[in-house]
């Protein structure tokens, strides 16, 4: 053998050895042969995507009040808002819930972004013909595609709710050592995720694959990222009986809660704290609302936010943890004060 056939070759075989180690398998597309079966009505997006939806609450002819809610990390479109049937029909309310890209039975997006979530949801209310204005609630990691929509669509809002959304620490308004000491009291793991989400993005899969070492907390339900509020919420919820199966990683792990990383702890293309206010003429509002104990998403960086951006209605549970939401009518509240500015007197 040539000797620099002997230098060059163990050099591609260890090329070939670690991008197979980086790659990850390819996605199983719903209805796809050997894929999971297709359960839900979808729609067809301008690139060739689909996107899964489910409808709720009132006839959509009927309606007084449109929302489209943007579920939390690592869930579906099938995870309902917990709003209660009695406020559904008194204020007239149409619900549309989606699975965004990679989630569930909606086609992965390998370019999804900020800004393509928010396209999404425009898209999708066209689409269904929701008319030129409707409202959105996004939860936790559903909280990036609201960030979106607000810089991106928002002559499309009537308003917007954040509940619990997800903090990219890389923001550039954060003071570094503010963001750094809050980076600090996440779990070990989950720091080493997003740390490696943002400056290293390439070996996010490997990472979260790996079996040496406990990658992200939350992707693993791990007990320590839950609050003592959390847990009772969780308990509550095991109790009940569980008729809805968690498809969100049916079709592969890396385009959907993998994805999801990447695309919240990256780099934006923008500041949501450089956002100017959608509503100038009170003709609609933004709320955040945010749990004090909650382990996820941290306080002291969604007070700094409220305050850079006055105009949105700062709300926060003295008691509340990440899942505050899901009990005790939270959600019902949530949205009066979102859709009839019924302010709850105790947040």
């Amino acid at each position: 053998m040539p000797p620099k056939l002997v230098f060059v070759l163990p050099i591609v075989l260890l090329g070939w050895a670690i991008q197979a180690i980086l790659r990850p398998p390819p996605t199983k597309l719903c209805g796809s042969p050997g894929g999971p079966p297709l359960t839900s009505p979808r729609i067809k997006l301008r690139d060739g995507r689909y996107l899964a939806y489910r409808e709720d609450g009132v006839q959509k002819d009927k309606a007084r009040f449109k929302i489209i809610t943007v579920h939390a990390f690592d869930s579906t479109k099938d995870f309902p808002l917990p709003v209660s049937k009695e406020l559904v029909e008194e204020l007239g309310i149409y619900l549309l819930a989606f699975d965004r890209a990679g989630y569930g039975e909606s086609d992965p997006n390998p370019a999804r972004d900020v800004k393509s979530e928010a396209l999404d949801i425009e898209e999708l209310a066209d689409q269904l013909e929701l008319g030129q204005k409707f409202y959105v609630l996004g939860t936790s990691m559903g909280g990036y595609s609201v960030w979106g929509c607000l810089q991106y669509t928002p002559h499309r809002l009537s308003g917007a709710a954040l509940v619990v959304p997800i903090i990219n620490y890389w923001w550039p308004s954060f003071p570094a050592e503010l963001s750094r000491q809050a980076f600090k009291k996440l779990v070990v793991p989950e720091q080493r995720t997003l740390w490696l989400a943002h400056h290293v993005p390439s070996l996010l899969y490997l990472w979260m694959t790996q079996r040496w070492l406990p990658s992200s907390a939350a992707a693993m339900h791990h007990p320590e990222i839950f609050s003592k509020h959390d847990m009772e919420v969780l308990q509550k919820m095991m109790a009940m009986p569980r008729t809805i199966e968690n498809k969100s990683r049916q079709q592969g792990t890396y385009e959907s809660i993998h994805r999801d990383l990447l695309v919240a702890f990256g780099s934006w293309e923008f500041d949501p704290m450089n956002i100017t206010n959608p509503f100038s003429q009170n003709e609609g509002s933004v709320h955040i609302w945010q749990g004090y104990e909650d382990r996820l998403v941290l306080v002291e960086l969604q007070r700094y936010i409220s305050k850079k951006l006055p105009w949105i209605k700062y709300h926060e549970v003295p008691e509340g943890g990440h899942m505050f939401m899901l009990v005790d009518g939270w959600t019902d509240r949530i949205i009066k004060a979102l859709l009839v500015g019924e302010e709850p007197s105790d947040v």
